[in-house]
């Protein structure tokens, strides 16, 4: 009996996700990638939605290509929609519908930055001060921003719940070892009071602020369907959005981070193998049945030195 519960516990069978089917919005570049590709490396079917199918397409090869020598390994498509429109999540449930009959996970990853600002001085008047956040940011930063980071999230995770629903039939084994889950992927600067987390983006701070709320808000709302909810807060992990042209193709880092990350305080350090450090949080949340409402912080211990609410 004991062997048989060894065997269980195994990385090998606790991360095994063939016959899984996901849903990464973003999932083409930058943490969405990270999250598509350890998903497919462990067996899933993974449908990555983005702006422009061309583009999508291309990953998709890249990968594919990749994961074409090992049997074991998933596949990666990809589909393209605004996810900041509720006519879009609708359509692009349906269009994965009619490929899937159900699907076990959603990540809400997709995500922008904008109307970042240049923080005044020691010594600055109110008029820097108005200057900085008020003049230099408009009011489509705060809009797209809240419709792709807040709303978005929003419209896909209902359009998604029927989806969802279907992956706990009692004629899919697989329901027995994954449970059907909506995560969303928020960031460390929805806790911080120190807005230089965000490049001094109030735009993109509140709208990861009000995700982090909104993720606990729906694991609650959810609870008589049985479909769980939860977040991943992460740092400053390099990707193309916050330090471009530091990262490869494949995400890996190729340079030193851009000068907007100079005055951040990381104890552990930038990542040196972000798909690593976010993929094995992904698993984790994939595999494990017992939470439902929480985020998991991945920062390197940013929080430890910037004032914040976590």
């Amino acid at each position: 009996m004991a062997d048989n519960v060894l065997q269980n516990l195994t990385a090998s069978n606790l991360f095994d996700l063939r016959g899984v089917v996901a849903v990464v919005t973003g999932g083409a570049t930058g943490i969405g990638l990270m999250i598509s590709t350890t998903l497919m490396a462990n067996g899933a079917t993974v449908y990555a939605i983005g702006p422009k199918q061309e583009e999508l397409d291309d990953v998709a090869k890249l990968w594919n290509d990749g994961a074409a020598k090992n049997p074991n390994m998933g596949q990666l498509y990809g589909f393209a929609g605004d996810i900041r429109l509720k006519s879009e999540a609708k359509r692009l449930a349906d269009e994965i519908g009619k490929k899937e009959r159900h699907i076990t996970l959603l990540f809400n990853n997709a995500g922008i930055m904008q109307g970042t600002a240049t923080r005044p001085k020691s010594g600055a008047t109110a008029a820097d001060f108005v200057s900085a956040y008020f003049d230099a940011v408009s009011e489509d930063d705060f809009d797209n921003s809240l419709r792709t980071n807040t709303f978005g999230p929003y419209w896909l995770t209902f359009a998604f719940l029927p989806l969802l629903e279907k992956w706990k039939s009692p004629q899919n084994l697989l329901s027995k070892k994954f449970v059907p889950q909506v995560i969303m992927t928020i960031s460390n600067v929805g806790w911080t009071k120190d807005v230089a987390l965000a490049i001094n983006s109030f735009p993109y701070h509140f709208s990861k602020a009000a995700l982090g709320k909104a993720t606990a808000s729906l694991a609650h709302e959810l609870l008589p369907l049985g479909i769980r909810v939860n977040g991943i807060a992460p740092g400053p992990f390099q990707t193309a959005m916050n330090s471009p042209g530091t990262v490869n193709e494949l995400g890996i880092p190729i340079g030193p981070p851009a000068s907007s990350w100079e005055g951040f305080n990381i104890p552990c350090g930038v990542s040196s193998a972000p798909n690593r450090d976010i993929g094995t949080v992904v698993l984790m949340l994939v595999a494990n049945w017992f939470m439902s409402g929480e985020t998991v912080l991945v920062d390197g211990g940013t929080l430890l030195k910037h004032a914040s609410s976590w």
